[in-house]
């Protein structure tokens, strides 16, 4: 596809491929809901125990990624500052996100958020960055969690031939976290190995970065987590971490990508494990586009993503 786009497509719809499962940490719960299938994407009822959105569409990880997107289509003059607004007017005051926030605010001590939260669900990262951008912060990237969303921001942008140029920046509107953006980084680079032709990106990448000091505990960690290869994947993401921080979501990640061998397994892998499969399948699923092209992605799971049209519109 055009500007490396299949990538993003790959990413898209392994999100909302995982997405009525998202945040399902109960493993045993997990089972009992996909008893049975084969195929246990695009679950028709939602399961996620936070919020609920119509099948088909993204979890808020890959929905600041469709806004850079959206920045990208509409030119690529200012994309800083038409990012931001378009941050504001999909997340900010007056949408579904930020509604749905408020709520939070009002039911602070609810367990169960189905019957409450209906629709999308925002991210503290992006509760921040609107917060920031709204009082003109020269920085507006969150700085309290460790989580995914600037990587998620930054795909289509490094995509569309911007590379490792600037990108450090457009990562920082999302997150200013030193560890969210050496993490964010280290999957890119993975991604930009598996779009030039290597046949193992983990590898390639541990070789190549093995005397650099600023990958130095990630490096650690994939020889760490190269030995738990003959382990359970949902033992090993209990152990490494279920829910969206690094280094657990990136740790979990890299288990699922080295025990599989295509991009439906790892997707289904990912999902049967728990937790917030939606930040891990977002990496894993750009990572098997690059690595194995687009027709890696099935097509049915294509035509039940939502945000897909658009992405192939622009091929």
């Amino acid at each position: 596809m055009k500007n490396n786009l299949h990538v993003f497509l790959g990413s898209t719809v392994a999100d909302a491929a995982a997405r009525p499962l998202h945040w399902v940490y109960n493993q045993k719960k997990l089972l009992n809901y996909i008893r049975g299938k084969k195929d246990f994407t695009f679950l028709k009822k939602n399961k996620s125990p936070f919020y609920s959105i119509k099948t088909g569409k993204v979890s808020g990880y890959n929905d600041i990624g469709q806004v850079m997107f959206k920045t990208l289509i509409e030119g690529h003059t200012n994309i800083e500052g038409r990012f931001k607004k378009n941050i504001i007017k999909n997340f900010g005051p007056g949408s579904i996100y930020w509604k749905n926030y408020n709520l939070r605010a009002k039911y602070r001590k609810v367990k169960d958020w189905r019957g409450i939260i209906k629709g999308p669900w925002i991210h503290q990262n992006i509760i921040e960055t609107v917060q920031n951008i709204k009082k003109g912060k020269k920085l507006t990237g969150g700085r309290k969690v460790n989580e995914s969303d600037g990587f998620c921001a930054a795909l289509p942008y490094f995509l569309y031939g911007y590379g490792f140029k600037n990108l450090k920046k457009i990562i920082s509107f999302v997150t200013v976290s030193k560890i969210s953006l050496k993490y964010a980084l280290a999957k890119f680079h993975l991604i930009d190995l598996a779009l030039k032709g290597s046949k193992d990106p983990i590898k390639e990448f541990t070789s190549k970065y093995k005397n650099n000091l600023y990958f130095k505990n990630i490096i650690k960690n994939i020889n760490k987590i190269k030995k738990l290869k003959k382990e359970p994947h949902p033992q090993v993401v209990k152990k490494l971490g279920m829910a969206c921080s690094y280094p657990g979501t990136f740790d979990s990640s890299v288990h699922s990508i080295l025990t599989s061998s295509n991009y439906k397994s790892a997707v289904l892998k990912t999902i049967k494990a728990g937790g917030c499969n939606c930040s891990r399948v977002n990496f894993i699923g750009a990572y098997y586009a690059a690595l194995k092209g687009v027709g890696s992605i099935p097509n049915s799971w294509v035509k039940k993503t939502d945000a897909a049209k658009r992405i192939l519109r622009q091929n």
